[in-house]
């Protein structure tokens, strides 16, 4: 069997970028909204919607994660790991 891909099974949502997930979410949602599936394939996709949703919202957090710390902005509780405990040390 060769390595490309020639049937049309969707891209797994973890190797999907912010842009190709929201792209996918906002065709999902107009699948969904035009309606004619049957249970099952409405259940999946709106399942699919779920995942792609959550992908967007992680890529999302990881950009804002990202500034925040070149800006110098991480509050002390998001990651205890960040904070200069160097103080602790000189009793």
């Amino acid at each position: 069997m060769s390595p490309d891909k020639t049937t049309d099974e969707p891209t797994p949502i973890d190797e999907l970028g912010y842009e190709q997930a929201r792209d996918e979410l906002v065709a999902v949602v107009k699948t969904l909204e035009q309606g004619g599936l049957d249970l099952d394939a409405s259940l999946a996709l709106w399942e699919r919607g779920e995942a792609l949703a959550r992908r967007c919202e992680d890529h999302l957090e990881g950009a804002r994660r990202r500034i925040e710390t070149a800006l110098g902005e991480v509050p002390d509780d998001e990651d205890g790991d960040l904070e200069d405990d160097s103080d602790d040390d000189e009793d």
